[in-house]
C-alpha cells in the first residue's frame, strides 16, 4: 500500500522537473527570438538609413555636382562640390559617383565641340557668301568712281567704299575665326604698306600715328601680307575702341634681332590681370577656339589674331602696359617672313609714312691699276645724286654738262648754283612714273581747267564764227579727264587701302 504513493510522488516530481526544464527551454527560445527580432529591426533601420543616404547622394549628384561639372567644362574656375557625406569620398560609392562626373564632363566636352564645329561651318558658309557680295559691291563702286568725275559724287562713292571696306573686314574676321582662309593673295609689299592698309580698314584711322623706323625696302613675303594687315587692323581696332576719342594711337615700326616689331600703344583704361591673361591666351592661339567662349555677341578680334599667329608663325604679345596708361600690343614678324624690295623700282605708297632711317653711304672702291705709262688722271668728284643726276646726262655735249669745265680733255662737274634750272630727264633713262605723280598732275590739270572755265566768257554771248573758244579743247568739259577728280578725291582713301588692299 505504501509503494503506490511513493511511485506516484516520484512520477509527480519527475513530471514537475520535466515541466520546469521545458519551461526554461521555452523561455530561452522566446528570449532568442526577441533578440533576433531586435537584430532584424536594427538591420532594417540601418538599411533604411543607407537607402536614404544613397538617395540623398544621388539627389545631390543630380542637383549640384553634375551641373557644376558640366559648367566646369566651359568655366575652369568653377568648383565641383564633393559628396554630401564626407565619409563617402573614399568608399566604392564615392568612387563610382566621381566616375559618373568624369563621364559627364567628357561627353559634354565632346558634344560641345561637335555643336561648335557645326556652328562654325554654318557661319563659314554664310560669311563666304557675304564676302563675295561685298567684293562685288566694291567692284561696282570702283567702276562708278571711274565713270563719274563730279567731286561731290566721287566723295560720296569713296565714303561708301570705306564703309564697305569695314563691313568686309568684319566678315573676313568672322571667316578666319571659323577656320576659313584669309581670302586674298597679295604680292610682296612693303611692311609699312601692310600696316597702313590695316589702318585704313577702321573708322577712326585718322587717330592713328605711324612712326616708321625701318630700313628702306623692308617688305613682307606674299603669304604674310594679308595676315599682318588683318592682325594690325584688329589690334588698332581694340586700341581705338578702348581709348578716348580725343586721344591718338601710336604705332612704331622697329627692327629687332629676329625680325621686325610693330608696337601699338593706346591711352585707354588698360586691362585687369584676368583680362590680360585671357587676352594673351587668345592671341597666342594655343587653345582651340570655340564660338561659345567669345561672349554674346562674340568678340572675334583676338580670336582671329590667335588663329592667324598659329597658322603663319607670327608672335603677338598684349601682356604689357602702355606708357600712356593703356595697353601695349606688340606684333613680331620673324626674319623668314621678311623680304626686300628696291624702293626706287617699287616705292611704298605715297600716303605711307617715310622712314626715319637714312640709307648707308656707299663704300668707296679702289681705282683700277693703270696699265699705261702715263700718269693716272685724278678721278672726277661725284656729287650727291640729287634729282636724278645720272639720268640728267644727255648726248648734247655742253648742253648735257651745263656748268662743267674742260680740263685735260675731261669734263669736270661743278656744283650747281641755286638758280640753275633743272634739265629734262632723258626718255630712255626716265624712272617709271608712280601713280601718285600722275594723280598730282591730273589734279593740277583739273584745277587749271576749272580756273580756265571760270575765267572764260559765256559761249552764248560769243559770235558763232567757227573760231574755237579760248583755251582750246583742253578747257572744255567734254575733254575733262575723270581720273583727275577720282585721284584727287581718293587721296585719303589710298592711305586707307595702302598696298595691302
Amino acid at each position: 500500500m505504501t509503494a503506490l504513493p511513493d511511485l506516484a510522488a516520484g512520477g509527480l516530481a519527475l513530471g514537475t522537473l520535466s515541466a520546469f526544464a521545458l519551461g526554461g527551454q521555452l523561455v530561452r527560445l522566446r528570449r532568442r527570438d526577441a533578440r533576433r527580432r531586435a537584430e532584424i529591426a536594427a538591420l532594417r533601420t540601418q538599411l533604411d538609413g543607407s537607402l536614404r543616404a544613397f538617395t540623398s547622394e544621388v539627389e545631390h549628384l543630380a542637383a549640384r555636382r553634375v551641373p557644376a561639372a558640366a559648367g566646369q567644362v566651359t568655366h575652369r574656375h568653377l568648383d565641383v562640390p564633393g559628396p554630401l557625406q564626407p565619409l563617402t569620398a573614399d568608399t566604392p560609392l564615392g568612387r563610382a559617383l566621381d566616375d559618373v562626373l568624369v563621364a559627364v564632363q567628357s561627353e559634354v566636352a565632346a558634344q560641345r565641340t561637335r555643336v561648335d564645329a557645326a556652328a562654325q561651318a554654318g557661319m563659314r558658309g554664310a560669311t563666304r557668301e557675304i564676302q563675295a557680295a561685298l567684293y562685288r559691291l566694291q567692284d561696282a563702286l570702283r567702276q562708278l568712281q571711274q565713270r563719274y568725275d563730279e567731286p561731290e559724287l566721287a566723295q560720296t562713292l569713296f565714303a561708301l567704299d570705306h564703309e564697305n571696306e569695314q563691313s568686309l573686314r568684319r566678315a573676313q574676321v568672322a571667316a578666319v575665326v571659323c577656320g576659313a582662309w584669309v581670302g586674298l593673295a597679295r604680292e610682296e609689299s612693303h611692311l609699312v604698306d601692310a600696316v597702313t592698309g590695316g589702318q585704313a580698314r577702321l573708322a577712326g584711322y585718322h587717330r592713328v600715328t605711324v612712326h616708321n623706323h625701318l630700313e628702306p625696302g623692308t617688305a613682307l613675303v606674299s603669304h604674310a601680307v594679308e595676315p599682318v594687315a588683318i592682325i594690325v587692323a584688329e589690334l588698332l581696332d581694340n586700341a581705338l575702341r578702348h581709348s578716348a576719342p580725343d586721344t591718338d594711337v601710336v604705332v612704331s615700326l622697329e627692327h629687332v634681332h629676329h625680325g621686325v616689331c610693330v608696337t601699338i600703344d593706346d591711352a585707354g583704361l588698360g586691362m585687369t590681370e584676368d583680362e590680360r591673361r585671357r587676352a594673351q591666351r587668345l592671341v597666342a592661339g594655343d587653345d582651340p577656339i570655340l564660338l561659345t567662349d567669345l561672349g554674346d555677341p562674340p568678340r572675334m578680334g583676338l580670336a582671329a589674331i590667335g588663329r592667324l599667329t598659329r597658322q603663319f608663325d607670327l608672335r603677338v604679345d598684349v601682356s604689357s602696359a602702355s606708357p600712356y596708361g593703356g595697353v601695349r600690343a606688340v606684333l613680331r614678324v620673324d626674319s623668314h617672313l621678311l623680304s626686300r624690295l628696291d624702293p626706287d623700282e617699287k616705292p611704298p605708297a605715297a600716303s605711307a609714312p617715310r622712314t626715319t632711317r637714312r640709307p648707308a653711304p656707299a663704300r668707296p672702291t679702289a681705282p683700277a691699276p693703270n696699265s699705261g705709262s702715263g700718269p693716272t688722271p685724278a678721278p672726277a668728284p661725284v656729287p650727291a645724286p640729287a634729282h636724278g643726276y645720272d639720268a640728267e646726262r644727255t648726248e648734247s655735249g655742253a648742253a648735257g654738262h651745263q656748268g662743267a669745265a674742260v680740263e685735260d680733255g675731261l669734263p669736270r662737274r661743278r656744283r650747281r648754283t641755286a638758280s640753275a634750272a633743272p634739265r629734262p630727264v632723258a626718255a630712255e633713262t626716265r624712272p617709271p612714273r608712280r601713280p601718285e605723280d600722275a594723280a598730282a598732275a591730273l589734279g593740277a590739270l583739273q584745277a587749271g581747267t576749272a580756273a580756265a572755265r571760270s575765267a572764260a566768257p559765256d559761249p552764248a554771248e560769243q559770235p558763232d564764227d567757227g573760231t574755237p573758244e579760248r583755251g582750246g579743247r583742253g578747257a572744255g568739259p567734254a575733254d575733262h579727264d575723270p581720273r583727275a577728280d577720282r585721284s584727287a578725291a581718293h587721296e585719303p582713301t589710298d592711305h586707307e587701302g595702302g598696298a595691302a588692299r
